[in-house]
Order: structure tokens, then sequence, then C-alpha cells
């Protein structure tokens, strides 16, 4: 475990015995309420876990590299942000699925077009913000967020 996991297990632990001290039946009852939460995502959580892993055995390291790597420029930007704009899936997966396309060969900037485009685009939600929001509204906020995506790949992507 590198650094910064051992720092943040030890802020949480240590917020954990305070509340467990402060009031140790309000901590087991949130204990108890984010098992359940957990249990409830184990199946989606696994699921992309699994479908990740097919995708990293089944694609090579240097079609990563070509179609997501510093080679691939505007085109691999774009791509991952469709890719980022289309899924469904949490922060709490996506940045160990950055984390292995790094590894696989993506450059950083085209991996912050697809976490980026993850965040603040929702394909999956679009219906459900037209009727909420209207179509408008919905077109404009997921455009600009696209746009800012790749602009924000393309900034990352020359810092780093």
């Amino acid at each position: 475990m590198n650094t910064t996991a051992l720092v943040v297990n030890g802020i949480a632990l240590g917020a954990l015995a305070l509340g467990m001290a402060k009031n140790r039946e309000r901590t087991r009852k949130a204990l108890k309420i984010a098992l359940r939460s957990f249990i409830g995502m184990l199946p989606m959580i696994l699921t992309i876990v699994i479908l990740i892993g097919l995708l990293l055995g089944f694609v090579s390291r240097e079609m990563i590299g070509r179609i997501l790597g510093t080679e691939s420029g505007l085109a691999g930007v774009l791509v991952a942000a469709g890719f980022g704009s289309i899924l469904h899936i949490p922060s709490l997966i996506s940045f160990p699925l950055a984390a292995s396309l790094l590894e696989g060969g993506a450059a950083a900037g085209t991996v912050a077009a697809f976490i980026t485009s993850l965040t603040m685009i929702g394909a999956v939600t679009f219906p459900i913000e037209v009727r909420e929001m209207g179509l408008s509204f919905t077109l404009m906020r997921n455009g600009l967020g696209f746009v800012f995506a790749v602009l924000i790949a393309l900034g990352m992507g020359v810092l780093l």
C-alpha cells in the first residue's frame, strides 16, 4: 500500500474510533447502513471489474496505445470522451479503470477525457434530464460538458 492510501485509511480508522468513542450506537447504525449500501452496489462493481478484466485481457497493450495513446492525438481524446459520455460507471470504479488504461499505454490526456466525460455527461440519464429540465438545457449542459472534457484532456496532455 502506498503512503497516500495509508494516510487516508488511517484518517478513516481514526474517525471511526472517534465515532465509536463518542456514540457507539450511532456509529454501529452508520456502519450497518454503509454495509447495506456496499452489498447493494457489489453486483454492479463485480460486473464492471469482470468486464474490465476481460477487456484488458483481450485488448493488447499495443492496441490501447494505438487507440488511446499519445500518437492518437485528438482522435483518441474524442474516442475516450465518447466512451465516457455513454458509459455509466461509478467514480469508485472509474479511477482503477483509468489507472489500468494508463498502465496499458493510454495517454494521460486521453484518460482525463474519459474520466471527465464520465462524470460530467449523462447519456444514460438523458431521458430523465430532458423530462425534468427540458431538451435545450439538457443538450446545452451535455454539449458543454463534452467540450470542457476535451479541453481539460488537451490541457492535461500538455501539462503531463
